[in-house]
Parts: structure tokens; sequence; C-alpha cells
């Protein structure tokens, strides 16, 4: 059975985000296994330097790569990332699949994003729209993203 995994930085403020992501995540308990992994936010002054940023992004990059294993195809939510029609994460998901890989991990970073070393251990870097976007939104996104590519390759109604 396909593993997902869901690594992101920063918990949830509202409830009904975490229902919502909660909601998918139950559905999509008939075709694959979906654990998701919420790391702790640096915290940063309102205006923080560029340096403070840089260092945020090093603690955080740290507790993404503890939770990395040499089998997790990793794919890394930025904006420099591609975007794909929910048919064509369906078929990468059927690719990353097909080379043997059991466990996609997608890694939604802070407010500040990833650092360049979790963008380069990426597999593949995904971009959900160049809309911008909070982050704990995002995961409601990525989450029904996940669950509409998924219920295409299982050939359900849900994509229609």
């Amino acid at each position: 059975m396909l593993s997902i995994k869901i690594i992101a930085t920063g918990d949830f403020k509202e409830n009904y985000l975490r229902e919502a992501c909660a909601e998918y995540k139950k559905r999509l308990g008939a075709w694959c296994r979906l654990e998701e992994i919420i790391l702790k936010e640096e915290r940063l002054p309102d205006n923080p330097s560029p340096s403070q940023i840089e260092k945020a992004l090093e603690a955080e990059e740290k507790r993404i790569l503890e939770r990395l294993t040499p089998r997790s195809y990793v794919i890394a939510m930025c904006v420099e990332g591609k975007q794909l029609s929910s048919e064509e994460l369906a078929q990468k998901i059927s690719e990353i699949q097909t080379q043997g890989r059991s466990e996609i991990v997608f890694i939604i970073g802070s407010s500040y994003g990833l650092s360049n070393t979790i963008k380069s251990r990426a597999d593949y870097k995904l971009s959900i729209s160049r809309l911008t976007f909070p982050h704990q939104l995002l995961r409601v996104i990525l989450h029904e993203t996940i669950y509409r590519s998924v219920s295409i390759l299982q050939g359900a109604k849900y994509h229609k």
C-alpha cells in the first residue's frame, strides 16, 4: 500500500482547517496510508533580518531531515516548483510507485519557505499555484490535491 507523509512546519491555528485535513485523511484511508508530521516553526521577530530568517530555516531544515529516510521520494512544496494538473500529479505518483518507491513525502515549509538544502534534497519540486497562500491553508489544499490524484489512480468518480 502506498505510504504518503506530509511534513509541515507550523501547526494550525484554526480548527476548521484541521478538520478539513482530517476529512481528506479519512477518505484516503481506503487507498493509502497518510501520515502527518507537524514540526515546530522557529519564532522570529516581526521584521526579521535575512540572517535571522536563514538561521530559522536551518533549524527547521534539521528537524525535517531527521524525518526523511533514503527510501523517501521527497516532494518539496515551493514557489519555484512545477505546476501540475490533477491528472499529471496522479501520473507522477504512479511513476514513483513504478520506480519501487513506497513512500512519498511532501514537505511544506514555514511562512518563510524551505531552506536550499531541503530543496536540493528533494526529488521533485511542486508548486500548487503562483498565488500566495498561508502555509496552513496550503496543507488543506495539498490534502485535497493528494486525495484527488489518488482517486484518479483508483478510477473513482470524485475527480469528475
